[in-house]
């Protein structure tokens, strides 16, 4: 297995050579091969090369590798973050990595932040569609900078995306055996784009008559995440709405740093990558949480097909987790490395 590690910027390259350290561990315990190049893009790279990515980036990252594990981009030094926009957003786009998976999951009744809720109530999934909506960056400012300045940004919405998405969720639900899907939209505000996203969703809803389709416009689900999130198993959303409540389902399960995701078209090369964003002024001084960085691995491994793998890192993070050697943001005491090196010692144990 071949595994492109891109570090990035700020906290990224703090967490990452703590998932690198986990990853290498599980490899050596179970006798399989995993091959990890570290590739220098980042704001440094950029600001000493002008060079975001290579030319050949995109093709290499599908071409040459399984997958690709990245820690965080954004630094104040590239005032417009395009080197992270060609790096993250880029790869989403020209892999076309239509689904954004975000597991999210309480491995301690302490760590959540709502009142009598714990471990049975914080177990879900969101998949937020990954490649359209407002993120495509159609639109434009006019008189920009003036009293009369005019912004416009407008959100894409196709049947081709929004019926794979939602498909993949059902699908998902079905091979996982649950039974609830909840798909959040605004159609009754975003009545034209939106439209869409209702008449796919009762659509392939029709397709799986074993599983409860229910539908939440997003404020009410933003809402009942926090009221109630025991009674969500999947959640389907779009590209804006999913970015937003995915940072709700982090804090449930005890803030960013313990929250990971993958960035998927199943069947090629995906990109996983922690939630949390790149933090500078908490770079090298060894306090970030590297528990997101590390599942993100794990997720990983999952969808390679490593399933084994990914349970033993899974089961040695919620071990470091209930024996309190985690960082200070979740009421521990331990550096960024000495969680890293804790979780990869529990590895070789488990």
């Amino acid at each position: 297995m071949r595994i492109a590690v891109i570090a990035g910027d700020g906290i990224g390259k703090d967490v990452t050579a703590e998932a690198v350290k986990v990853l290498r561990a599980v490899s050596e315990v179970s006798g399989r091969s995993l091959e990890l190049e570290m590739l220098p893009w980042s704001a440094d790279h950029y600001l000493a090369t002008g060079v975001t990515l290579p030319p050949n980036g995109y093709d290499m990252l599908r071409d040459d590798f399984d997958a690709v594990l990245l820690g965080a981009l954004g630094d104040p030094r590239v005032a417009d973050n395009r080197h992270a926009r060609d790096i993250l957003l880029g790869t989403r786009f020209e892999l076309d990595l239509y689904v954004n998976y975000r597991p999210v999951k309480l491995l301690n009744d302490a760590l959540c932040p709502l009142k009598d809720r714990g471990r049975k109530d914080v177990n879900f999934v969101v998949f937020r569609e990954n490649t359209e909506g407002v993120y495509v960056s159609i639109g434009g400012r006019f008189k920009a900078g003036t009293d009369d300045e005019v912004a416009i940004q407008e959100e894409i919405n196709t049947f081709k995306g929004v019926n794979r998405i939602i498909r993949h969720a059902f699908e998902f639900a079905a091979a996982q055996g649950l039974t609830k899907v909840c798909m959040a939209d605004k159609s009754n505000a975003m009545q034209q784009g939106h439209a869409l996203w209702q008449r796919v969703f009762k659509q392939v809803a029709s397709e799986y008559p074993a599983i409860k389709a229910s539908h939440m416009y997003i404020d009410a689900l933003a809402m009942f995440l926090v009221k109630d999130p025991g009674q969500f198993e999947v959640v389907v959303t779009n590209n804006l709405f999913g970015d937003i409540v995915t940072d709700i389902g982090g804090a449930l399960q005890g803030g960013l740093g313990m929250a990971a995701s993958g960035n998927i078209h199943p069947g090629r090369t995906s990109l996983f990558e922690p939630v949390h964003g790149s933090a500078p002024p908490l770079a090298g001084k060894n306090i970030a949480n590297p528990m997101g960085a590390i599942l993100s691995s794990a997720l990983m491994l999952e969808t390679l097909g490593w399933s084994d793998e990914a349970r033993r890192i899974e089961a040695a993070v919620e071990a470091a987790v209930v024996a309190g050697e985690t960082t200070t943001d979740i009421g521990g005491s331990r550096g960024t490395n000495q969680v890293g090196d804790w979780i990869s010692r529990e590895v070789r144990k488990l």
